[in-house]
């Protein structure tokens, strides 16, 4: 278990880096908290709506950043208190929890853009499809029936909005991306014992895979967003003209944080650092490495919240 002495002191990293990531943890538990505000905010001005992916995104936003706070302050402890499973399965779960919900989040931004980009195209057959069920459902009810759905609704408050197939694609995307995840962590965790599995090898797969996988994400999200930008461009008025703008900023930002932290995480050991290689760190690069990896995409989260707001995001 890695021990690092700094100026006689006992330390398990060197007091920079517990310093980068106390910080970390602090901006993950502010920006956590702000997405969970948001949400209790949006939530109470419209309730009747249901869960919308506005507010889904919200909630993701905030229990990965939750995760991030989590995984920091453990790594902490669990590294100087040499806890065994840490630099296997559990460590391994905790760094890839969060990350995963983030990636969700923005698939579910991305399944936004393109539904934009294909209005025009869906909402006919989605309006015929929506008139049809609802005069179904109106000549088929009664004073019985409605009341039963009222107690149905007191009783299990958590109301969704109908999943159209974009949305699908978002969880089955999300879903495929958690089994390999925990497939992984059981790899490693059967590693642990008398075998010839290498945690690191594994992680390190793990690792790749996903970038690739944030790399796509941020090319789809710039590709849509540019047609988004040209679709917005031939409406003539102040507020297309400014959710373009800001439409087409989000669009630059997701491109640079996810290229960025994708290459630190295909170039660099930085997401394993929970399970750190026992020779020398070099603390001021691997602090800036650090903070570009996992803030940066902070920051995404809290500028994409503005441009949620001005879209009303409510579909």
């Amino acid at each position: 278990m890695l021990e690092l002495r700094e100026g006689g002191g006992s330390s398990c990293f060197p007091q920079l880096l517990v310093g980068v990531n106390v910080g970390l943890a602090l901006v993950a538990a502010i920006i956590a908290l702000l997405a969970f505000y948001q949400l209790i905010r949006i939530h109470s001005r419209n309730s009747q709506l249901g869960w919308t992916r506005q507010k889904v995104f919200h909630l993701m936003i905030g229990s990965s950043n939750m995760g991030y706070f989590i995984y920091f302050v453990l790594t902490l402890f669990a590294t100087c208190k040499g806890w065994p499973c840490w630099s296997n399965s559990c460590g391994f779960i905790l760094m890839a929890f969060p990350k995963i919900l983030f990636f969700a989040a923005f698939l579910l931004l991305l399944s936004f853009w393109v539904d934009l980009c294909h209005q025009a195209n869906d909402e006919d057959d989605e309006d015929e499809d929506s008139s049809s069920q609802e005069a179904l459902l109106d000549k088929t009810s009664n004073k019985s029936s409605s009341s039963k759905t009222d107690t149905h609704r007191k009783c299990f408050p958590l109301r969704f909005h109908h999943v159209g197939s974009r949305q699908r694609i978002v969880m089955l995307v999300t879903v495929l991306v958690f089994v390999v995840m925990l497939a992984c962590a059981v790899i490693i965790w059967i590693g642990m014992g008398k075998n010839s599995v290498d945690s690191a090898v594994v992680t390190r797969v793990y690792v790749d895979f996903f970038s690739i996988a944030i790399l796509l994400l941020g090319g789809a999200l710039a590709c849509y967003g540019l047609l988004l930008c040209l679709k917005m461009s031939k409406v003539r008025s102040e507020r297309a003209s400014s959710e373009m703008w800001k439409v087409s900023g989000l669009a630059v930002v997701s491109v640079l944080c996810f290229t960025s932290s994708s290459f630190v995480a295909l170039l660099t050991d930085i997401p394993m650092l929970y399970h750190w290689p026992q020779h020398p760190i070099k603390v001021v690069y691997t602090s800036l490495l650090l903070i570009l990896y996992y803030f940066i995409g902070g920051v995404e989260g809290v500028a994409v919240d503005d441009a949620l707001e001005v879209m009303q995001l409510s579909q």
